[in-house]
């Protein structure tokens, strides 16, 4: 266990009352509650898994009301995230201007905010998609504040590999609402994601690990050195890749196309992993470390890897 209590900085740097707060500068403070970057990346491994499910293009209504209560449900869940997490956030240089620490939101307002999204999301799915896809993104809320914000972030330095399981849940989402069902093809996109989110996060972790240890957060390079890292990285690397190939083989649900890309992309990213490792490994450190190399590389491999999986349809 590793449970350490901060004090937060005030917030409302910016003035809580309503003359320090001008319409269009808080409209964008809700927005980024929304963390929109993220929600980019959830989205990008949702329509592509839709174009798997339908064996083609699907129906471009789907597409559209299943995007934008993916939106509104991973907003919903960061909102709420960042209502738990606003008294850390206020003592970390990478978060310190979030929304709820500076005033530009008040806390009450974002835990309002984050809420109605989260109920207003099941509503669409439950009425404009299917029950199934309403109760993954239900799940996919409760994981991400419940399981990883509250019970394992503050807690343990498994925190990203357990609680990336409500963004791998996306692909179940996209894949049930063409198909309203479950399969095994959106299984193996499910443990790519999960086998991809700790070497896509624990290179930015390694690189903002002052701020994580200021605030008592047990991100493994806090509680681990530079080389044990580096070495998970390439571990949890292999197993992406090798499990990323499955769709082709064993599943046989794609054509040549797909295992020539994955093969490509993790070719690269494996050279990336084992250039990160090699260079802890000497006792590396600083700029020269290159960190945020395999971090940058982690979604562009995410975006074509997906773009793979949506353009094979067409060629199957």
């Amino acid at each position: 266990m590793f449970v350490t209590a901060v004090e937060s900085r005030p917030a409302g740097v910016l003035g809580s009352g309503p003359g320090h707060r001008p319409f269009g500068a808080r409209v964008m403070g809700f927005v980024a509650l929304t963390k929109p970057r993220i929600i980019e990346l959830l989205l990008i491994t949702t329509v592509p898994v839709m174009f798997l499910a339908a064996g083609g293009v699907p129906d471009l209504w789907l597409v559209l009301t299943t995007v934008v209560g993916g939106y509104l449900s991973a907003g919903g869940a960061n909102a709420l995230n960042m209502y738990i997490d606003r008294d850390i956030d206020a003592l970390m240089h990478r978060t310190e201007r979030r929304p709820l620490v500076t005033g530009l939101v008040s806390p009450r307002e974002g835990l309002v905010f984050g809420i109605t999204l989260s109920v207003v999301s099941t509503v669409w799915f439950w009425t404009l998609v299917n029950p199934l896809s309403a109760v993954l993104s239900l799940t996919a809320i409760l994981y991400y504040v419940f399981v990883y914000t509250l019970g394992l972030k503050r807690r343990t330095a498994q925190n990203i590999v357990w609680g990336g399981v409500a963004g791998c849940l996306q692909v179940f989402i996209g894949w049930s609402a063409v198909r309203d069902e479950l399969g095994w093809a959106p299984f193996v996109l499910f443990l790519v994601l999960f086998f991809w989110t700790p070497p896509h996060y624990w290179p930015l972790s390694m690189k903002v690990k002052d701020d994580y240890e200021r605030v008592g957060v047990p991100m493994l390079p806090v509680v681990a050195g530079n080389q044990v890292v580096a070495r998970q990285i390439v571990l949890y690397s292999w197993v992406m890749v090798i499990t990323s190939m499955a769709l082709w083989w064993p599943l046989g649900v794609t054509s040549w196309f797909y295992p020539l890309v994955a093969a490509a992309l993790g070719a690269f990213w494996l050279k990336e992993a084992h250039g990160l490792h090699a260079r802890a490994k000497a006792g590396v450190s600083g700029a020269q470390l290159k960190e945020m190399r395999l971090f940058h590389w982690s979604i562009t491999y995410a975006t074509l890897l997906f773009v793979a999986v949506a353009i094979d349809p067409f060629l199957h």
